[in-house]
């Protein structure tokens, strides 16, 4: 059985932000096209929207390891980088609805529910994922969000129990503070990402 990171700590942090209901996750994943009309000197002109599309050089690898690890890289990609994207979406709405809320007594209450929807909707998913996987989720976070998967929990239900989190987290070999670098080391992950949104992977 593959080592794999504290089950709660990851659906916190992937999580801790559910508000309800949001757009289905392909969705973001699926190249768009759209078509639509612009009326310019009395004509009307067609166009059409699509998706980046992004050129790189066919990968190299210099032995059947480094090709089995891209190709493991793309398959994660694929399985987490839609929880990553839950993830952004939850922070927007639960944030939005939080500001509705006048106490902070009826803020601490409602993210207790978050916390207690959190753990029964993410959890078989999290039970699902490998130790490596775990790993690129918390990064992806980083990524969708703009803060780290400790900051996010940290702003919901303050440092000491983030804290506690990041503790957990550690003992496991893993950080929630964990920061995502698409220009150095998380390079080809950020390739990879990019093409899967485009729909070229």
């Amino acid at each position: 059985m593959m080592k794999r990171l504290p089950l709660l700590a990851i659906i916190i942090s992937s999580g801790l932000q559910f508000a309800g209901a949001q757009e289905p996750v392909s969705d973001a994943l699926t190249p768009s096209v759209k078509v639509s009309k612009v009326l310019v000197d009395g004509d009307s002109i067609q166009y059409m929207e699509m998706s980046n599309v992004y050129v790189y050089p066919k990968p190299t690898f210099k032995t059947k390891k480094q090709e089995q690890a891209y190709m493991r890289l793309v398959k994660n990609v694929k399985k987490v980088l839609p929880i990553a994207k839950e993830a952004r979406q939850m922070l927007i709405e639960t944030a939005e609805y939080i500001e509705t809320l006048p106490t902070q007594k009826e803020r601490d209450a409602h993210l207790k529910k978050v916390e207690s929807a959190i753990v029964a909707e993410y959890k078989p998913k999290m039970k699902k994922l490998t130790y490596s996987q775990g790993k690129l989720l918390i990064k992806l976070i980083d990524r969708e969000c703009n803060a780290t998967a400790y900051e996010t929990i940290q702003a919901f239900i303050g440092p000491v129990r983030s804290g506690m989190w990041q503790a957990f987290a550690w003992m496991f070999g893993a950080s929630l503070k964990k920061g995502y670098d698409p220009n150095g080391v998380d390079r080809l992950t950020e390739r990879v990402v990019l093409m899967v949104e485009a729909g070229q992977l």
